[in-house]
């Protein structure tokens, strides 16, 4: 955890440093203070921030965003309103995040900031070294349209694109998103579906036997949670859900 913490905050800092910069033309430093102790202030700056932002920066560089997606159109179409609770729902996703994106973290932190960490390089080359493995899984989960409607959009505004392994992380970030989205609602349907037709008979039966006043919904729910439990679905969705992701 401490890992994914640092690895966010400086991503956040590396990011948010030149903008600070061009923003405030007439900012300067008290004539005491050094180099090294303004990029001191500014990595403070940054981890003091980053609680506000981690959120979502695990929503735009990981696949939480399927997780979540899924798991709440799983409780939909079962039927229930607040079982499982938000707060179960947001976590499994965020542990089944972590436990996803762990070697890409892994990467990250062996390959560029531990060696930042111990002074061995500068922030400068720290900073590609540990967006790339972010990069190289957004790409690998990335549809082809996606990339390639971002990339249209960047040229249509007379910005140059490569659509290769080093392509600008504006236009993998955006993409990766929508496909996340994409692939949520897919992996929902798929998961509804059968609920859906649970639904369908029990309706069917209720009115052939002409109880126009009970709810097809209440009678079919204790069927679904039953179907659920006997397929072990939760074991079949999450085993399902982590082997989608490449």
């Amino acid at each position: 955890m401490r890992r994914v913490a640092a690895l966010f905050a400086f991503l956040l800092v590396l990011g948010a440093a030149p903008a600070f910069a061009q923003g405030q033309p007439g900012f300067s430093l008290p004539e005491g203070l050094s180099g090294q102790t303004s990029g001191l202030i500014v990595q403070l700056f940054g981890l003091l921030t980053v609680l506000a932002v981690a959120p979502g920066l695990l929503i735009m560089l990981t696949s939480f965003t399927r997780f979540v997606i899924v798991f709440s159109i799983l409780r939909a179409g079962i039927g229930l309103q607040t079982t499982p609770a938000n707060i179960i729902l947001v976590s499994l996703a965020l542990f089944m995040t972590f436990y996803v994106m762990t070697p890409v973290f892994d990467r990250a932190w062996n390959q560029g900031l531990q060696p930042l960490v111990s002074e061995q390089i500068s922030e400068e080359e720290a900073f590609p070294l540990i967006a790339e493995p972010f990069r190289e899984f957004m790409l690998n989960n990335v549809r082809d349209q996606d990339l390639q409607l971002f990339a249209q959009l960047a040229r249509e505004r007379g910005q140059e694109v490569a659509l290769d392994e080093t392509v600008d992380l504006r236009v993998v970030i955006p993409a990766f998103m929508i496909s996340e989205i994409r692939r949520g609602f897919e992996i929902g349907f798929l998961v509804v579906l059968p609920f859906l037709v649970i639904d369908l008979v029990v309706a069917t039966i209720v009115m052939a036997m002409g109880m126009m006043m009970l709810p097809p919904s209440v009678v079919s729910l204790p069927f679904k949670i039953l179907f659920f439990v006997m397929i072990d679905g939760w074991n079949v969705l999450v085993g399902s859900m982590v082997r989608s992701v490449v």
